[in-house]
């Protein structure tokens, strides 16, 4: 089983100025996205670790490089998401980004060792996905847990999935929390 892929979305923020204040090094988050065919439109289907096995590297290899390639720069924190059409369900989107055929794609073109943080849902044409980033070597580096949003008009139609990565160069504009943990260190 092959993927029918009706769009391809790239998209690159960058944030210069933060509550009046500059961000140095600038901020960067790439997004790169594609848009399938749902192959379960309607239907449930027991074995989805199937599916996940024949499409999962594939839709790795079109999504994880292109947003190394878009961010342009060393990767620091990164994640990934999935938004399923209303004739989907959400264990559609699960089962094609927690996969380690997708995932160890993206992972490794970006240089990381944690495990992906992700987000998946249901929705109409025009929703907002959120997209967790987190360090891609500490999880528990507490100045790149950030979350992102895109939103594509007319994605994703009913019977549609959009599977999207996400990549920033840097931590959270201004970050400036202590290290993880150090709220519980006593005096």
């Amino acid at each position: 089983m092959g993927i029918r892929v009706r769009k391809l979305i790239r998209h690159l923020e960058e944030t210069r100025l933060e509550n009046g204040r500059a961000v140095q090094p600038v901020h960067r988050i790439a997004f790169a996205g594609v848009v399938i065919e749902n192959p379960y439109p309607s239907e449930y289907v027991q074995d989805l670790v199937t599916l996940a096995d024949e499409i999962g590297e594939e839709i790795g290899n079109l999504v994880g490089p292109a947003c190394v390639e878009l961010l342009g720069e060393e990767v620091e924190a990164f994640g990934k998401a999935a938004l399923v059409g209303i004739d989907g369900e959400v264990e559609h989107g699960s089962a094609l980004i927690h996969n380690l055929r997708f995932g160890n794609v993206f992972r490794s073109v970006a240089g990381g060792t944690e495990l992906l943080p992700a987000a998946e849902k249901v929705g109409l044409p025009g929703s907002p996905i959120d997209i967790p980033l987190k360090h891609k070597l500490d999880a528990k580096t507490r100045s790149h847990h950030q979350t992102v949003t895109l939103q594509v008009a007319d994605v994703p139609r009913p019977r549609e999935i959009l599977v999207v990565c996400a990549a920033s160069n840097a931590g959270r504009p201004l970050a400036r929390l202590a290290a993880f943990g150090a709220e519980l260190k006593s005096n």
